[in-house]
């Protein structure tokens, strides 16, 4: 039996960009807050004030993982947890001022990074990159369970 080309196969050249992706992070963004952290942290910014189910979902966490995130926030002093006014069973988080502080940080430290992993390409190929990788994520988010990602990432 022949040797398959891995070059063709997506999931080998997915992990293969993810850890480049990751040795860039560790390097020169952080080897304390991770990229699902800085995920979080950043759709906090966006929307303050979200209960941690809504920030799963829109950073593509499954539960279970958005939830040792945003413990592991919260024990660092990014991140609050208060009573939703209008429904005390529920907690809404937010950003604590080190937490705004972090992400202010994180931000220039990821465009840098962005700058070098994008570096191979050029601008319009680069514009073709992300739409083509944003139209198989889209089509692979259909073959999950509504409210779960196909995998968890690194806390």
């Amino acid at each position: 039996m022949a040797a398959v080309d891995l070059a063709t196969h997506p999931g080998h050249l997915a992990r293969r960009l993810q850890q480049a992706h990751y040795l860039l992070w560790t390097t020169m963004v952080s080897e304390e807050t991770t990229s699902p952290q800085f995920a979080v942290l950043n759709a906090l910014v966006a929307e303050p004030g979200l209960d941690q189910r809504t920030v799963g979902e829109r950073v593509g966490l499954d539960r279970s993982t958005v939830a040792e995130v945003i413990s592991r926030l919260i024990r660092r002093e990014l991140l609050d947890k208060v009573r939703d006014p209008q429904d005390g069973r529920r907690y809404l988080l937010r950003l604590t001022d080190e937490g705004r502080r972090a992400h202010r940080k994180l931000t220039v430290r990821t465009a840098r990074m962005n700058q070098v992993f994008l570096a191979p390409l050029s601008t319009d190929e680069q514009a073709l990159f992300f739409d083509l990788i944003r139209r198989v994520a889209d089509a692979a988010e259909s073959l999950r369970d509504p409210g779960e990602p196909l995998v968890a990432p690194r806390p």
